[in-house]
């Protein structure tokens, strides 16, 4: 073994019991385990020290060493206990490399040692990579830290900036919805740049958001580029409604420019009953791919819905297969998407950390040790006149095809 790996839960002073309690109860993989004696010298080589942090709030699901619920586990945990899980994986089969890396995780959410008190104590003063699946007041805290201490921090799951500015060492994984905006547009320009185009909106600051994206894209020469149109809904959204905007002679590209399930679903259904007579191409937003009503099979047959996403995961590759297989092994039950998030953000990361060390941003591009997705971290500049990037994020974005409830890449 060429690694040595310690998973130390540093921020909780839970007892035995307590951690046998969670593993029992409901399988939490959190716990401790043994250095591995590595069979090169460990003391001639750097040691790479990462902290993992999600928020698992063990405070409040536990009651003097005591599983509060009793039946299964809390539906607010389980997205961070997937990713924990995940990030367990990606140790487990990086014990076969050849880095010395020492790994912690932390629950962001804890009372006993919130991360406020971490920080404060030095706790994480050592570390030379921060992973986190971590939102707002969490994510703002670490990366003020990671800017403070120069050390990078990897947002793996929040698609937001938070407003995070001259930051450098952020870097965020999960695209924002300005980019997702910029690679819509990006592909309307190259598969549909004669046709007619919709931004399709209701009342709403998230859809002013999204069109003053969409805006400042098409006009950044001063003029527009591409002619696009705004359909505004209020209490109209409905397939008569529509008809009256389209072109029956023509293709229309309708851009659905609201993270809304409700009117998500009222578009496509609008846009599926009008179909036979009136060619449409219809475009959502990242927030589409989980909406039940877009991927159940036997809505909206034969009329494919588009949406953009960071991660795409056909789970064919090597990496996929040895997850599901490993995890139901271990779980009884198939992983979610955020365990296949967690093992890539720990696995793909480390890796790069191992081999560039101290220049590890300047080759966070290095495709050596791709996973499951393909990533292009892109320096952003809000101010353009800055010397310094505000932060690096993911500009790799999919076009997703979902037809008859079946997800498929399309570009």
């Amino acid at each position: 073994m060429g690694v040595d790996i310690e998973l130390r839960i540093k921020n909780q002073e839970l007892s035995m019991k307590k951690w046998l309690m969670g593993i029992l109860l409901f399988g939490v993989t959190l716990f401790w385990v043994h250095p591995l004696r590595a069979q090169v010298d460990s003391a001639q080589k750097s040691s790479l020290r990462i902290g993992i942090f999600a928020p698992l709030y063990l405070d409040s699901v536990f009651s003097n060493n005591t599983f509060r619920y009793k039946q299964s586990m809390p539906r607010f945990i389980v997205p961070a206990v997937d990713f924990i899980r995940g990030t367990q994986l990606a140790l487990d089969s990086l014990q076969a490399g050849s880095d010395y890396i020492q790994a912690a995780i932390y629950d962001s959410k804890s009372y006993t040692q919130p991360l406020s008190s971490l920080i404060q104590q030095g706790k994480l003063d050592s570390l030379n990579l921060i992973i986190g699946s971590v939102k707002d007041a969490d994510f703002q805290q670490l990366a003020a830290f990671a800017q403070q201490k120069n050390i990078p921090f990897i947002s793996a799951t929040y698609p937001n900036d938070a407003g995070v500015t001259r930051n450098p060492n952020l870097v965020i994984v999960n695209s924002t919805l300005r980019s997702h905006c910029e690679a819509i547009y990006s592909y309307l320009l190259q598969k549909h740049g004669t046709e007619k185009i919709y931004l399709c909106r209701q009342p709403g600051s998230q859809e002013d958001m999204v069109a003053s994206f969409f805006k400042k894209i098409n006009e950044q020469e001063g003029k527009a580029l591409l002619p696009i149109e705004t359909i505004q809904f209020s209490n109209n959204l409905n397939a008569a409604f529509l008809k009256t905007k389209l072109d029956s002679n023509q293709n229309s590209v309708l851009i659905g420019g609201s993270l809304d399930e409700t009117f998500a679903t009222n578009l496509a259904k609008a846009c599926f009953e009008l179909k036979k007579s009136y060619p449409i191409t219809l475009i959502g937003m990242p927030t589409w791919d989980g909406f039940t009503a877009l991927s159940r099979k036997g809505e909206m047959t034969d009329m494919p819905i588009y949406y953009t996403t960071p991660y795409f995961n056909s789970k064919t590759d090597d990496f996929s297969k040895w997850i599901n297989e490993t995890y139901k092994k271990k779980y009884k039950t198939l992983p979610g998407d955020m365990v296949f998030k967690g093992f890539e953000a720990v696995y793909l990361f480390a890796r790069i950390l191992g081999k560039f060390h101290d220049g590890f941003l300047d080759n966070i591009n290095d495709k050596s040790f791709r996973v499951i997705t393909d990533y292009s971290f892109r320096p952003v500049l809000i101010n353009k006149e800055s010397s310094a990037p505000d932060y690096f994020e993911n500009k790799h974005l999919y076009i997703i095809r979902l037809l008859n409830g079946t997800a498929s890449k399309a570009w």
